[in-house]
């Protein structure tokens, strides 16, 4: 018999786990990192939070709109359980927030809105923190130290498919990004006679000389068909 934790079996986890990296895009990624919890631990909602850098953080998306209330209250105060889960610890749990006085003000403004307990998760990889994976139920006490379990372990998956996902996304930007830049030196190729270094040279002296980023002279270049004085 397969080994479960909270009910969740071996054979899930990788179901889960590949189903993720098997998804075509970031957003369906991030879709699946919040279709997966909500059934693994039985929780009414959850959302995503990605971290950009030290001091900016984002909500991509949530299964209910009070979900980004939360966040957009924790960011416009500064302080809340996904402040806190993402620099340096693994989770961080809430079993009643009516009761919990680690940040009064957030806590009273989830209660208020009928949710009692929250989990949040951080997505990591060796390299870098993704973000975190927030949980949220309306009963008070509802994640077991089992959830907690199984909420890691989906974190875990989450970011590297994020990741990878992420790395994915950069290169189609960058090789269509190539192909623009390709199509606009065929065109000053073509109506001055000149090769493909010199094509080049004129878009990035005109990209330097203008402050405007190469693929985006490339593209005004291919729909004017001409370089603006």
């Amino acid at each position: 018999m397969a080994s479960t934790v909270s009910g969740v079996d071996a054979d899930e986890f990788a179901e889960m786990s590949l189903s993720l990296h098997d998804e075509p895009t970031i957003h369906d990624t991030v879709k699946r990192v919040l279709e997966d919890p909500l059934k693994a631990v039985n929780c009414t909602s959850a959302g995503v939070i990605f971290v950009h850098s030290k001091n900016r953080v984002e909500t991509v998306a949530t299964t209910h709109p009070m979900v980004a209330d939360f966040d957009k209250v924790q960011f416009e105060c500064g302080q809340g359980p996904d402040i806190d889960v993402t620099p340096d610890r693994y989770s961080v749990l809430i079993s009643d927030t009516r009761i919990d006085a680690r940040w009064p003000g957030w806590a009273r403004h989830v209660a208020d809105a009928g949710v009692h307990s929250v989990l949040g998760t951080r997505m990591y990889t060796s390299a870098t923190t993704i973000g975190s994976l927030n949980l949220y139920d309306e009963e008070p006490n509802h994640f077991s130290v089992e959830d907690q379990q199984v909420a890691h372990i989906l974190a875990r998956h989450a970011a590297v498919a994020l990741d990878s996902a992420k790395d994915t996304a950069n290169l189609w930007r960058a090789i269509d990004a190539r192909k623009t830049i390709g199509q606009a030196q065929g065109i000053l190729m073509e109506r001055f006679s000149i090769d493909a270094d010199r094509a080049f040279a004129v878009l990035r002296r005109y990209s330097q000389d203008n402050n405007i980023k190469l693929h985006t002279v490339a593209e005004r270049l291919i729909a004017t068909r001409k370089l603006s004085d």
